[in-house]
C-alpha cells in the first residue's frame, strides 16, 4: 500500500499496512508499534517541555523574590507577569506540537484499526462476524489497548508476539481504579476471570485447528459461570480440575509434558516423542492460586512457568497477590517471570524507549454480544475434523 500524494502544506494520508514487513500481518504488526513509539516520544517531548517551562518560571520567580529592589513600586509584580506570560507562551506551543501529532496518529488508527485481522482486532471488530479458522499461526496477539492521560481518546493496540515468551497474570486483587471508582472483591474475580476467558478464547481462535489446547485449574470451582463460553463450546482439552487432586494431576501431566520435549529437543530428536503425543502449544488457566495448592503444586507451578514456555506450555494465572504473602519472597521471582494485566483499567505497564506510565484496558467482548460464542463453536468444529 502506497499513500496517495499530500497537498501542499498537509501531512501525508495514512495507510494501513504501509510499514516494512513481508507480510501484511507483518506489515500491520510493525505499524502499530511504529504508532505506540511516536506516542511515547511526542508525549515525551510535551512533558519536557512543560517541565522546562516550570523551572524557568521557577527560576525567573525566585531572581525576582531575592531583588529588594523588586519590591519598590510594581516591578515585581510586572516581573511575576512576564515569567507567567513565558511560561504560557512554552507550554501552548508544546501543547499545538501534541495536538498536531496526536491528530496524525488519530488518523493513522482510524485507518488501521478496520484493516486489522481478527489476532489484532478488537473483539468489537466486524472482522470477526467473518472469522475463519486461520491455516498459519500469526505473529503476534492483542491483549488490550493502551493510552496516556495526555491522549486519553487515543488507543493504540497492545501486541505481544506469538509464541507467548511469558505467562500473563490477571490480577484480581486491586478494586481501585484511576477515576477513583471502587469495585468489590466479588466482582473484580469476575471481571479477571472473564478477562482471562477472552484472552484464552482469542488464543485458540488464531491458531490453526489442533494446534491449541487450553486446560484449566479452578480449585474451588469459583470461575465456573465465567468458563461457560469454553466449556458449553467444548474447546477446552478436559472438564475444569477442581480441588487438590485436579490440581495435582494437571501439574503432574503438564511438567512430564515439558520433561519429555525438553529430553527430546536436547538429545537432537524433536520427531522422537512418544506415538500419539499432542504436539499442540497448551494453555494452562489456574484460578483463585494459591487456593487447592500445597507446597508441592507451587513448585511445580514455578517450574512450569520457568521452563514451560520454551517448549509451548503457558500459564494464564487469576490471582489476588496479598492471598499468596503466606509464601514470603517464594513467589517472588514467579510473579516478576509473568506479565501482569488487569481486568480494569490502571496505568502499570511502561514502555521500553522513555518509560511512560501507560493505561492499560483489556480487551472484553462487548456486552451482549454473541461473537465468543459464534467464534468458539467454529473453533470446536475445526477441531472436531482435525480429529
Amino acid at each position: 500500500p502506497t499513500a496517495p500524494p499530500a497537498q501542499p502544506g498537509q501531512p501525508a494520508q495514512p495507510v494501513a499496512g504501509d510499514a516494512t514487513g513481508w507480510s501484511m500481518d507483518e506489515r500491520l504488526y510493525n505499524q502499530v508499534w511504529g504508532m505506540f513509539e511516536d506516542l511515547a516520544r511526542s508525549t515525551a517531548a510535551y512533558r519536557s517541555a512543560v517541565d522546562f517551562a516550570d523551572s524557568r518560571m521557577e527560576k525567573e520567580l525566585d531572581q525576582v523574590l531575592s531583588d529588594p529592589r523588586s519590591r519598590i513600586g510594581g516591578q515585581g509584580d510586572a516581573a511575576r507577569e512576564a515569567a507567567q506570560t513565558k511560561h504560557a507562551q512554552l507550554v501552548n506551543q508544546a501543547r499545538a506540537t501534541l495536538d498536531r501529532d496526536l491528530a496524525q496518529l488519530t488518523a493513522e488508527v482510524e485507518v488501521v484499526e478496520p484493516a486489522l485481522p481478527p489476532a489484532y482486532a478488537g473483539w468489537d471488530n466486524p472482522v470477526w462476524h467473518g472469522y475463519r479458522v486461520p491455516m498459519e499461526i500469526p505473529m503476534a496477539l492483542r491483549l488490550g489497548d493502551l493510552h496516556l492521560p495526555e491522549s486519553d481518546r487515543l488507543r493504540i493496540p497492545m501486541l505481544v508476539r506469538l509464541p507467548l515468551e511469558r505467562g500473563l497474570w490477571i490480577d484480581s486483587g486491586r478494586g481501585a481504579s484511576l477515576d477513583g471508582s471502587f469495585t468489590d472483591s466479588h466482582d473484580l474475580r469476575r471481571l479477571a476471570m472473564e478477562t482471562a476467558v477472552a484472552h484464552a478464547a482469542r488464543l485458540l481462535a488464531v491458531y490453526p485447528a489442533g494446534e491449541f489446547a487450553v486446560q484449566v485449574i479452578d480449585p474451588a470451582g469459583s470461575g465456573a459461570q465465567a468458563l461457560v463460553p469454553l466449556v458449553q463450546s467444548g474447546v477446552l482439552a478436559a472438564p475444569p480440575a477442581l480441588g487438590a487432586a485436579g490440581v495435582a494431576d494437571v501439574l503432574a501431566r503438564l511438567i512430564e509434558r515439558v520433561d519429555l520435549v525438553q529430553m527430546a529437543l536436547r538429545g537432537g530428536a524433536p520427531d522422537s516423542l512418544p506415538p500419539g503425543f499432542d504436539t499442540a502449544q497448551q494453555l494452562l488457566i489456574v484460578n483463585d492460586f494459591p487456593h487447592g495448592f500445597d507446597d508441592r503444586a507451587v513448585n511445580q507451578l514455578r517450574y512450569l512457568a520457568d521452563e514451560g514456555p520454551a517448549v509451548g506450555v503457558h500459564l494464564m494465572m487469576v490471582a489476588d497477590r496479598e492471598e499468596a504473602a503466606a509464601y514470603g519472597p517464594l513467589l517472588d521471582p514467579l510473579w516478576r517471570s509473568l506479565l501482569r494485566l488487569t481486568p480494569v483499567p490502571d496505568d502499570h505497564l511502561a514502555d521500553p524507549w522513555v518509560g511512560h506510565a501507560w493505561t492499560y484496558e483489556p480487551s472484553l467482548v462487548p456486552p451482549g454480544s454473541q461473537v465468543l460464542h459464534q467464534v468458539l463453536s467454529q473453533v470446536a468444529a475445526a477441531r472436531t475434523k482435525y480429529r
